[in-house]
């Protein structure tokens, strides 16, 4: 199993077709959307479409994101979807409170990621990210948060998103992926962007087009100097104890010696 997903393709709940091409596609998680990419008048045909195509597991790691907990439909979305085979995690949107979470974990038993969207969600970050040892994540909703917050430029909600990244290791879980870039056919913005929410502590990136994918996986992964890098570390680190400085001046220690381990384990891609 993948240490640490880096791809989340979102995909449309009403459109099977697509999901069927998307599980082949190579994402590490696809999720299918019921919420933001399906109009109102189609959300029980997204619902049963989905049922009907993870009525069976399947290879590829399935997430399901459903509508909002407050709303009409999570009520029909969340028994719908715990009972399928296929489904290996449920993404719950626009959260703000512990109580949510503890909620849908008692009633589904399943793995929850938690999409924080608001000022309230921001607020509430380690609190919802330590609710339950179900919750495996948290992470963005960019569109929604910049909406909510009157956010006009990309760097005023780097405050949220370091945040966030506190919030998730602070808890003891895996750094948040990015939010999705929006312009599918800006692959050099989306490369920048990716080196940017790298160097903020994130981890991989959610998808809604699959042209996206190799972009974000190439900004994530270990570089080859990074590669080697860490292998001395690792190798300097097995023949002596305690803190100590490699030939080129370096200093490690054993926080040193964990960030290269990490390194490491994002180069096993089977």
């Amino acid at each position: 199993m993948i240490p640490f997903p880096l791809t989340w393709l979102y995909v449309p709940g009403d459109r099977p077709h697509v999901v069927a091409k998307a599980l082949a596609c190579g994402a590490d998680v696809v999720v299918i959307d019921l919420e933001d990419a399906v109009a109102p008048d189609r959300k029980a045909y997204a619902r049963a479409a989905t049922a009907e195509l993870l009525a069976e597991r399947r290879p590829a790691r399935v997430h399901v994101r459903v509508n909002a907990l407050d709303g009409p439909w999570a009520a029909d979305d969340l028994p719908a979807m715990a009972a399928l085979p296929g489904v290996s995690g449920l993404r719950l949107p626009k959260v703000t409170a512990a109580a949510e979470v503890v909620r849908v974990a008692e009633s589904t038993g399943l793995p929850l990621y938690a999409l924080l969207e608001s000022a309230l969600g921001i607020e509430h970050a380690y609190a919802i990210a330590s609710a339950h040892a179900a919750l495996r994540g948290i992470s963005l909703g960019e569109a929604d948060l910049r909406a909510d917050l009157g956010v006009r430029e990309e760097a005023g909600l780097d405050w949220c998103r370091s945040r966030v990244v506190v919030a998730a290791r602070a808890a003891g879980l895996a750094p948040p992926p990015q939010s999705v870039h929006p312009d599918i056919r800006d692959l050099e913005g989306l490369a920048a962007s990716c080196a940017r929410g790298r160097a903020l502590g994130f981890l991989g990136r959610a998808a809604i087009h699959p042209r996206q994918l190799p972009i974000i996986e190439r900004a994530y992964l270990p570089t080859e100097q990074e590669i080697e890098q860490a292998e001395t570390i690792i190798k300097a680190a097995t023949t002596e104890l305690g803190a100590q400085a490699l030939p080129d001046g370096r200093f490690i220690d054993a926080a040193v010696v964990a960030a290269a381990q990490r390194t490491l384990s994002l180069t096993r891609r089977d």
